[in-house]
């Protein structure tokens, strides 16, 4: 069985008035639009285009039992479209989520509260995927040497002695588990301000394009720590079709650009800056994996002729690619959800069922229909459950 299904953007200040109309072919609104989702979470439902009239959430559990699908879906797929930066944030794991979850509940915490930091009991490991010709995000934190090195040009102002002092330590972890810390915690608004003045006037060799984000930073977001929270992130500027994957304990911003995002489903977010919203410093310092790492891009495996596999290796999801001029097949891991990023694409089942997909476009395609092949006149994203 193949659905079509659809949802209207969701209109956070941070998104585009542009992108997902672009991709779209349609006139922008006016309006910011940031995500569109295409799943069962509660938050937004996709809309079943079966005549039911029903939402996802409640259309699987009434077909489940006949369908071969489950009651709810482990992912949920999205269109992103930043027209300014997120917030600093990072998820927790499975375990860290259900803790805090009970916690919060056993506490009597709202779960629409502006404090609240566990609206689930799930983790919410992510991927995303350039679909914009540059996606510009923040991922993991800097080698600790590179990043002493860009806070030594930043001169001798007395904030920025006191960022050195804490990036100090010979254990890298603890340096910057101290230095966040104090930005989010301990540092006044003027310190913040000096040392985001020295970096805006700084000139730091190899740091160019991270000095010139402090500046668009401050520009939107004036004297939040976030901004220096930044300095210490891998900054990356994916190409159309590179993805990074966002584990639990990974501090992470999406900056600027379109992009397909697959994630278990889940609403878990801890912030630590560029946010007017609730920051628990304990508790996101609780969470944050400290150790530097390079930035953690993931590279797609061959699925078969024209098809390739975004695989990071957890059950929750996986997200096939279907290539554009060639007619490609791709095995689905389960029930899957199908969305055209460019040109038009019939998509055909096993069952011979077929249905076609514009950019922006979706459909739910049930597991009796693997393999899932595509007829090469554009290029589709296949949402999956994972290994």
């Amino acid at each position: 069985m193949l659905i079509a299904l659809s949802n209207t953007p969701r209109d956070y200040a941070w998104g585009s008035p542009t992108l997902i109309a672009d991709l779209e072919g349609r006139e922008p609104t006016g309006a910011p639009e940031a995500e569109v989702w295409f799943g069962d979470h509660p938050g937004s439902p996709a809309e079943v285009h079966d005549g039911s009239g029903r939402t996802l959430d409640a259309w699987l559990p009434s077909v489940a039992a006949d369908q071969g699908v489950p009651t709810k879906l482990p992912y949920l797929l999205k269109l992103l479209a930043a027209g300014a930066p997120l917030s600093i944030q990072v998820h927790p794991s499975k375990e860290q989520a259900v803790a805090g979850f009970a916690r919060e509940e056993k506490a009597g915490v709202p779960r629409d509260a502006g404090e609240r930091n566990y609206k689930d009991d799930n983790h919410k490991p992510e991927v995303i995927v350039a679909l914009s010709d540059t996606f510009t995000a923040l991922a993991g934190l800097r080698d600790l040497d590179r990043t002493r090195a860009l806070v030594d040009a930043l001169g001798d102002a007395p904030a920025v002695r006191a960022l050195r002092a804490h990036l100090s330590a010979d254990d890298a972890a603890a340096a910057l588990r101290s230095a966040i810390g104090w930005l989010l915690g301990g540092a006044e608004r003027a310190e913040i301000e000096e040392i985001v003045d020295a970096a805006s006037s700084a000139d730091a060799s190899g740091f160019d394009a991270e000095l010139a984000l402090t500046r668009s930073l401050h520009s939107a977001y004036p004297a939040d720590p976030g901004i220096v929270v930044a300095l210490l992130m891998n900054l990356v500027e994916l190409r159309r079709g590179e993805a990074i994957f966002v584990p639990a304990g990974v501090l992470h911003a999406y900056v600027a650009g379109l992009g397909v995002e697959i994630m278990a489903a889940s609403d878990n977010v801890l912030r630590g800056g560029l946010t007017p919203k609730h920051i628990d410093v304990e508790e996101l310092l609780g969470l944050v994996d400290f150790r530097p790492a390079e930035p953690p891009f993931l590279r797609p495996s061959t699925a078969g002729d024209g098809a390739e596999l975004f695989a990071p290796g957890i059950a929750d999801f996986a997200l096939g690619h279907l290539e554009a001029g060639v007619r490609a097949q791709l095995d689905l891991g389960g029930v899957s959800i199908a969305l055209g990023v460019a040109g038009e694409t019939t998509l055909t089942g096993a069952s011979g069922a077929s249905l076609t997909v514009r950019p922006g476009q979706a459909a739910l395609v049930t597991p009796d229909e693997t393999p899932l092949v595509s007829d090469g006149g554009g290029e589709v994203f296949v949402a999956m459950p994972g290994a």
